[in-house]
C-alpha cells in the first residue's frame, strides 16, 4: 500500500461539496429539529465547574482527531469548555462537513468551511451561519516538485498537467479564473487523493493542503514547491466555526461560551504547537497511528494560518469585512452565489470580545 493511501478519505471528506448539497437536504426534512444534541455515545470532561449548567456539549470535527483539532484539544483538556458551563464535551470525529449533524440537531457546531457552507446556504437554503473561523487563510495548494517542472506562479500552470479531484474541480477552475487562466492552457488530469502520482511523474501540478499532502510529500524526501491559492486570487475562510440560525438566535449564552471556550484553546494551541501535537498523539488520536514528525510539522504550520495581523489586531476567529468580501468572491469564482449576511454571522463574536476583551490578546 502507498505510504500517501491513508490520505485518500481526508480531502474527499473535506471538499466534497456535492455531498454537503445531498446532505443539506435534510434541512428540509429536520427544519424544526431541536438544537439540543442528541445523548452522546462518548463524552470526555475537561474539568470541573460550578457553572455546568447549559448542558452537554457536542462539536462535530471535519476530520478524524489530529492535530488540526489542537485547539479543541487544549479547550477539553484544560476544562475551558466546562469552565464556560457546559456539563460533558464530546469531540465527535469526521470526516463530515457538518450539515447533517447541525440539521438533525445531533450537535450544537461544526467545524467545517466556506465553500461546504455556502453550497448548502446557496443551493438549499440551509439556515446556517458561520460565527468565526479557525483558518484566515484556506490551506489548498497546487502541490509541484522542484526542478523544471515546479508551480511557483500561476503563470506556471501553463502547459501542465495538473492533478485535480473531482470535488474540487470548480475550485480549481475558480483558481484559473483569477489569474486570467483557462483549461485550455493546460491539461486537467482527474485523480484520487493520493499525492504518489505526482511524486511517480503521472502529474505535474496536485490539489493539496499546506498542512497535509505538502507535509507528508516533503516529509518523503522530495523538494516541494506549493501554489498556495490564498494568496493567488482564492482567499477564502477555512475549519469555520457553523451553527444554525436558531442556536444564534434562541441560545446566544451556549454559543458565547462555546466561543469564549474556543478562543482559550486555540491560544493555547497558537503559542504551544507541540502541545498541541502531542494531545493528538498521546491522548486524542492515540489509537490513529499518527506520524510524530508529521503531526508537529503540522501543528506548527497552521499556526500561520490561523494567526495573523487582523487576529494580532482583532482576535482569533475574527473574519474582517475585506476577507468576508473576499470569501464570497471566492466562492462566486466557484459557482456559489451567496450574500455575506447569508452566510456570516459574527455578531456574537463581537459580544464576547466587547465583554471580555483580555481574550484578543492572544500572543505571547
Amino acid at each position: 500500500m502507498s505510504a500517501f493511501s491513508s490520505l485518500l478519505t481526508k480531502k474527499a471528506a473535506r471538499n466534497a461539496v456535492v455531498a454537503v448539497a445531498a446532505a443539506a437536504t435534510i434541512f428540509s426534512l429536520a427544519a424544526c429539529a431541536s438544537d439540543a444534541p442528541a445523548s452522546p455515545d462518548s463524552s470526555s470532561s475537561g474539568g470541573d465547574s460550578a457553572a455546568a449548567d447549559l448542558g452537554p456539549l457536542t462539536v462535530q470535527l471535519s476530520w478524524i482527531k489530529n492535530e488540526e483539532f489542537a485547539g479543541e484539544f487544549f479547550a477539553d483538556s484544560k476544562g475551558y469548555y466546562t469552565d464556560a458551563g457546559f456539563s460533558s464535551v464530546t469531540l465527535t470525529p469526521g470526516p463530515s462537513t457538518g450539515a447533517t449533524e447541525l440539521a438533525s440537531g445531533s450537535a450544537q457546531f461544526a467545524l467545517s468551511d466556506a465553500v461546504s457552507v455556502g453550497t448548502a446556504v446557496a443551493n438549499e437554503d440551509a439556515p446556517l451561519k458561520i460565527i468565526g473561523t479557525t483558518y484566515q487563510k484556506n490551506p489548498f495548494t497546487i502541490l509541484s516538485i522542484a526542478g523544471d517542472k515546479a508551480i511557483s506562479t500561476p503563470e506556471d500552470l501553463k502547459g501542465k498537467k495538473i492533478g485535480v479531484q473531482e470535488s474540487n474541480t470548480s475550485l480549481f477552475e475558480a483558481l484559473l479564473a483569477a489569474n486570467g487562466l483557462t483549461d485550455d492552457d493546460l491539461t486537467i488530469v482527474p485523480v484520487q487523493y493520493d499525492p504518489s502520482v505526482l511524486v511517480n511523474g503521472d502529474v505535474d501540478g496536485f490539489v493539496a493542503y499546506l498542512t497535509n499532502e505538502s507535509i507528508t510529500v516533503a516529509a518523503s524526501g522530495v523538494d516541494t514547491v506549493n501554489l498556495p491559492f490564498a494568496d493567488n486570487g482564492l482567499p477564502f475562510v477555512a475549519e469555520t466555526l457553523t451553527t444554525t440560525d436558531s442556536m444564534i438566535a434562541d441560545h446566544p449564552d451556549i454559543v458565547k461560551a462555546f466561543l469564549i471556550a474556543e478562543i482559550k484553546g486555540w491560544t493555547d494551541a497558537v503559542n504551544d504547537p507541540e502541545g498541541g501535537s502531542q494531545l493528538a498523539l498521546t491522548k486524542y488520536g492515540a489509537d490513529l497511528g499518527l506520524d510524530e514528525a508529521n503531526s508537529l510539522a503540522g501543528a506548527k504550520a497552521q499556526v500561520d494560518l490561523v494567526a495573523t495581523d487582523d487576529t494580532v489586531a482583532n482576535g482569533l476567529f475574527t473574519i474582517t469585512d475585506e476577507l468576508q468580501s473576499e470569501t464570497i468572491a471566492s466562492l462566486a469564482g466557484a459557482g456559489v452565489k451567496v450574500d455575506a449576511a447569508d452566510l456570516f454571522d459574527l455578531s456574537l463574536l463581537t459580544e464576547v470580545y466587547s465583554e471580555n476583551p483580555d481574550l484578543i490578546a492572544y500572543a505571547k
